[in-house]
C-alpha cells in the first residue's frame, strides 16, 4: 500500500496546543454515538465515557501503537443488553458483554494460529449483511417509542421535538461539509436539546444543582470536590456475584452478536488500511486489532459500561484531516476519561429529554440497517441466486419478527440471536456457498 497525502503519521506527537485540538475533535465525533448506548440500555453514560477512553488507550497499547483507532460504545449489543439487563439486571449485560470479550480473545487466538479462511467461511457477506440489517431495524420501535411517548402516552410534544431533532441531524448530515460533517448526531443531540428547552422538556434541576455547589467553593479541596464526581460503576464481587447470574439465557443473548460484531471490526481495519496507506491486517496483525477490542470490551463489562469497538466517526475524522497520529487518539481517550468524571457534564447528559435521543436514533438506526445492505452491494451478492435469497430472507423474518426458540423454562434463543445463529447454519449446510461471498473480498488483505 501507498502512503498518500500524510500530514502527521502514525508515530508522530504533535505539539502542545496542536494536539489538544486535534484530540478534541475526535472527542466530539465519538461523543454523540458513545453517550447514546448508555442512554437507550439504562447504563450511565459516565462510566461508558471512561470505558471508552480506558478501551481505547488499552487497544492502543495492544497492537504497539501502530492502528489509530478510537473505541466506544458498541451499537450491535444495544438490544442484547436490554434483553440481558431485563432477565438479570444490569449485572446479567456486564455479564453477558464480559463473555463477548471473551469469544474476541478465543477468535484472536484462531486467527493467530489458523488464518482468517475459516472466519471467512463462518460469516460470510450473505450472512454478516442481513444480521447487520436485523440490528438495526429490531431497535426501530425503541427509537419511535422514545420519540412519540411521554411514560406511554402519546405526547404532541414529543413527538414535534423527535422531528425537529431528526431533521437537523439529517440536514447536518447531508449537507455540512468537513469535520461537521462527521458529527451530525452531536450536532442534532445539542440543536435538539436547545429546542426542548424551549419548549419546557428539559429537567435542568441537577444542572442547577452542580452549578450551586461550584459556586460555593471555597478551597481547591472544595474546587475539586464539586468538579469531580465518580462515576456510578458497577463492580463485579463487590456489586453483584457474577458466578449466580451467568446462565444458559445470556450466553444466547449476547455471545452470537460477538461473532457479527468480529465481521465489523474486520471491515473497520480495512477501511483504516486503505485510508493511512498501511496494511493494518498483516502489521500489527488482526490477531493484535481483534484482542484489544476484546479487552477494551472486557474492561468495560468490569465496570459498567456497553460492550466497545472501533468507530468509523473517527476513521472518518482521519480520512478528512489525515492525521494518523496515535497520540491524537490517545489524547482523545484520555479527555473522554475526564469528561466522565466531571459532574457537570453528566448532570447535562442525563437532562437530554428521550424525544431527542429518540430523534437521532430514528436515524441511526436506519443508518445500521442500510450498512447491511450496503454490505451485500459492496460484495455484489446475487439475490436472485436462491440460496442466498433464502438465507437473507429467514434471517431478516427470524431477527425483525421476534421468534425464539425455548430451550428450557427460562432458557431462550431469541430474536437477533436466533438469526444470526440459524444465519451460520444454513450458509454451512446448503450447496453452493461460493455465491454466499459475492465478488467482493470481504476478509482480503491487500499487500
Amino acid at each position: 500500500m501507498t502512503q498518500k497525502n500524510i500530514v502527521m503519521d502514525v508515530n508522530e506527537i504533535p505539539k502542545g496546543s496542536q494536539w489538544i485540538l486535534l484530540s478534541i475533535q475526535h472527542l466530539f465525533a465519538m461523543f454523540g454515538a458513545t453517550i447514546l448506548v448508555p442512554f437507550l440500555t439504562d447504563l450511565s453514560p459516565a462510566v461508558a465515557l471512561v470505558s471508552s477512553g480506558t478501551g481505547t488507550l488499552a487497544y492502543l497499547f495492544i497492537t504497539r501503537g501502530k492502528i489509530p483507532a478510537y473505541l466506544g460504545s458498541s451499537f450491535a449489543f444495544i438490544a442484547p443488553i436490554i434483553a440481558a439487563s431485563a432477565s438479570e439486571g444490569a449485572a446479567g449485560a456486564m455479564v453477558g458483554g464480559f463473555l463477548a470479550g471473551i469469544v474476541y480473545g478465543l477468535v484472536a487466538l484462531l486467527i493467530t494460529f489458523l488464518g482468517t479462511d475459516w472466519l471467512m467461511r463462518l460469516l460470510p457477506p450473505i450472512v454478516v449483511g442481513p444480521v447487520i440489517m436485523v440490528i438495526g431495524l429490531g431497535l426501530a420501535p425503541t427509537a419511535v417509542d422514545m420519540a412519540m411517548y411521554d411514560n406511554e402516552i402519546y405526547s404532541s410534544t414529543f413527538m414535534l421535538v423527535a422531528l425537529v431533532t431528526l431533521i437537523i441531524t439529517i440536514i447536518a448530515t447531508i449537507f455540512f461539509k468537513g469535520f461537521l460533517a462527521l458529527i451530525p448526531i452531536l450536532i442534532g443531540i445539542v440543536s435538539g436539546y436547545l429546542f426542548a428547552l424551549f419548549q419546557g422538556i428539559v429537567d435542568t434541576s441537577q444542572i442547577k444543582a452542580e452549578w450551586a455547589e461550584i459556586a460555593n467553593i471555597g478551597s481547591v479541596g472544595d474546587f475539586l470536590g464539586a468538579i469531580f464526581q465518580m462515576p456510578d460503576f458497577i463492580i463485579p464481587f463487590v456489586d453483584y456475584a457474577p458466578l449466580e447470574i451467568i446462565n444458559l439465557q445470556i450466553i444466547f443473548i449476547m455471545v452470537p452478536i460477538a461473532l457479527v460484531t468480529v465481521a465489523e471490526h474486520i471491515g473497520d481495519q480495512m477501511v483504516l488500511s486503505k485510508i493511512a496507506g498501511r496494511n493494518f491486517l498483516k502489521d500489527p496483525g488482526l490477531n493484535r486489532s481483534l484482542f484489544g477490542d476484546g479487552v477494551a470490551t472486557l474492561f468495560a463489562s468490569m465496570i459498567g459500561a456497553p460492550p466497545n469497538t472501533t468507530y468509523g466517526e473517527n476513521i472518518g475524522v482521519l480520512s478528512i484531516t489525515r492525521v494518523f497520529s496515535v497520540f491524537v487518539i490517545g489524547g482523545a481517550a484520555v479527555l473522554a476519561i475526564l469528561f466522565g468524571f466531571i459532574g457537570i457534564i453528566t448532570a447535562t447528559i442525563n437532562s437530554i429529554p428521550t424525544p431527542v435521543m429518540g430523534g437521532v436514533s430514528i436515524l441511526l438506526f436506519g443508518i445500521i440497517a442500510s450498512n447491511g445492505l450496503r454490505m451485500l452491494t459492496d460484495n455484489q451478492l446475487d439475490l436472485s441466486d436462491k440460496r442466498n435469497l433464502v438465507i437473507s430472507s429467514v434471517i431478516l423474518v427470524i431477527g425483525v419478527g421476534g421468534a425464539f426458540i425455548e430451550l428450557s423454562e427460562g432458557v431462550e434463543i431469541a430474536g437477533m440471536a436466533l438469526s444470526a445463529i440459524i444465519g451460520v447454519i444454513l450458509n454451512l449446510i446448503l450447496p453452493g456457498k461460493e455465491s454466499g461471498h459475492g465478488k467482493g473480498a470481504l476478509f482480503e488483505e491487500s499487500d
